[in-house]
């Protein structure tokens, strides 16, 4: 290990219970252990047997909660479950220390193995976009369709809101900004993420803020939070660095399954210009943009993301294999 890395933190010595995380009505948290890590998956019951699955993979900072609004929606669609990845949500450190975007994508194929349930329709979101780009294209088999929302995959001019957040990667950095931020309330926080992450901050209800800064109190309690965040974010800004057949655009060149590409034009974290981009380099995709959507389209527009989905579908002839539907549009 060299003298700029941060030293490991395993999942065996922090894995603290701090608080209780938010269950959504209609929906429950199981653990799953597999080789090296602990996972917690949110669930909600299918409405019936037969239901194809789907799996749900957050971004930076976030949890397998950023998808509670988009879930339910998909209900007589999909069978869904959200991971919450290695170091975020309720699930612990990875025992290896390893936040990579492979790393990640390696924590969802064994889970997926593990589980028997591919292929399944696959989403992701910033960080989980870049992940389930790496797993689509390295595990095909595991993948019925794809559904990116602001896919963090690399660009040659990253926007100024975003330098922040990549200089997270940066050894010391997140001492530094811990030690600058430790009298920041959590409600400073949560409006600093929402203003950030949001097209327009205004959309969020009071309880939906009340519970996101429920949700900072609790994880700024563990003692790895900031870590994970810290090595996460080292870990997308190495995968922008990786050329060959290991670099995510040519990765994303490499997906076979359907894909949908969503992307909101008030995006302050992935580049709106970067849409186009994306939708020539993955072979097999639609294109969803939405001009006033921020950073988390599934968050502030989880209707027109469903329904966006239930085209893909239509379009791809899976929707017939799942019968009559209650999803909302």
């Amino acid at each position: 290990m060299s003298s700029t890395e941060l030293p490991s933190v395993l999942a065996t010595s922090v894995a603290p219970k701090v608080g209780t995380v938010r269950v959504a009505e209609g929906e429950r948290l199981r653990t799953v252990g597999l080789p090296g890590i602990r996972l917690t998956v949110r669930s909600r019951p299918p409405v019936r047997e037969g239901l194809p699955p789907a799996l749900y993979v957050h971004g930076l900072g976030g949890s397998s909660q950023n998808w509670s609004a988009l879930m339910p929606l998909l209900d007589g669609l999909v069978d869904s479950e959200a991971v919450d990845l290695p170091g975020f949500g309720d699930s612990p450190p990875p025992d290896d220390g390893d936040y990579s975007v492979t790393g990640h994508a390696r924590a969802v194929i064994r889970f997926l193995d593990a589980a028997e349930r591919g292929p399944v329709h696959l989403f992701g979101n910033s960080l989980g976009g870049a992940v389930t780009t790496r797993v689509a294209a390295v595990r095909p088999d595991l993948v019925r369709t794809l559904t990116l929302v602001s896919p963090a995959l690399p660009e040659i001019r990253v926007q100024r809101s975003a330098v922040p957040t990549a200089l997270l990667a940066l050894p010391g950095v997140a001492g530094l900004f811990t030690r600058f931020t430790k009298d920041w309330s959590a409600e400073q926080r949560v409006r600093g993420v929402t203003a950030l992450c949001y097209g327009d901050p205004g959309m969020v209800t009071p309880e939906g803020f009340r519970n996101a800064v429920e949700e900072m109190e609790r994880r700024l309690a563990l003692p790895y939070f900031w870590d994970a965040m810290a090595r996460s974010a080292r870990g997308i800004v190495n995968a922008y660095t990786l050329g060959g057949q290991h670099g995510l655009w040519r990765q994303a060149e490499r997906v076979l399954a359907p894909t949908l590409l969503v992307y909101g034009g008030r995006d302050q974290l992935v580049s709106y210009r970067m849409a186009q981009r994306a939708a020539r380099a993955f072979r097999d995709s639609r294109l969803l943009t939405l001009p006033d959507a921020g950073h988390v389209a599934m968050m502030e527009y989880p209707e027109t993301v469903a329904t966006a989905f239930r085209e893909l579908l239509a379009d791809t002839g899976e929707l017939a294999d799942t019968g009559p539907t209650s999803a909302r549009s």
